[in-house]
């Protein structure tokens, strides 16, 4: 009886293979590239702000700060750049809107986006302190880009932490 164990093994080893093998084929037809699934999972909204968050980087980049953070998140909110301004770290809220009524990108910064926005960079502030700043406190700016039809402003410390 040892020699049926052993076909038994052998029988099992084959069919392990072979389902590896389907596997495989299967996953490469359908294998969809990281950019592409990126695309995908973005609703046409997300796909605007994105783009949005995409030109106010290159404005900034042309003016000389350097993006050190894209996106981050915490429970406070999210920031949406943070830079350096040659020695002053800068958050960035990026604001796009289609037409200008209801005040525009500007306005819909209101007080309780800003608070969010101050927590979120207290959040953050200590490690970025240590990473590009030695440990010590580095002065901030809030400033905030807004992404409109008539163009792209960038409003250079939009408002302060009272």
């Amino acid at each position: 009886m040892p020699g049926e164990d052993q076909i038994i093994q052998e029988l099992a080893q084959i069919a392990q293979k072979t389902a590896v093998k389907r596997r495989r084929r299967r996953l490469a037809r359908s294998r969809v590239t990281h950019a592409d699934a990126t695309l995908i999972a973005l609703s046409p909204t997300q796909r605007v702000g994105q783009h949005a968050e995409q030109q106010a980087k290159e404005l900034l980049e042309a003016a000389g700060v350097l993006i050190v953070g894209q996106n981050l998140r915490c429970k406070a909110g999210e920031i949406d750049l943070i830079g350096l301004d040659r020695t002053v770290l800068v958050f960035v809220e990026v604001r796009h809107r289609h037409d200008s009524r209801h005040g525009g990108a500007a306005a819909s910064v209101n007080r309780s986006k800003q608070q969010r926005l101050i927590r979120s960079a207290h959040y953050f502030l200590p490690a970025l302190g240590r990473r590009y700043f030695g440990g010590a406190a580095p002065v901030c700016r809030f400033d905030v880009v807004t992404v409109e039809p008539h163009g792209i402003n960038w409003i250079k410390q939009a408002f302060t932490i009272d």
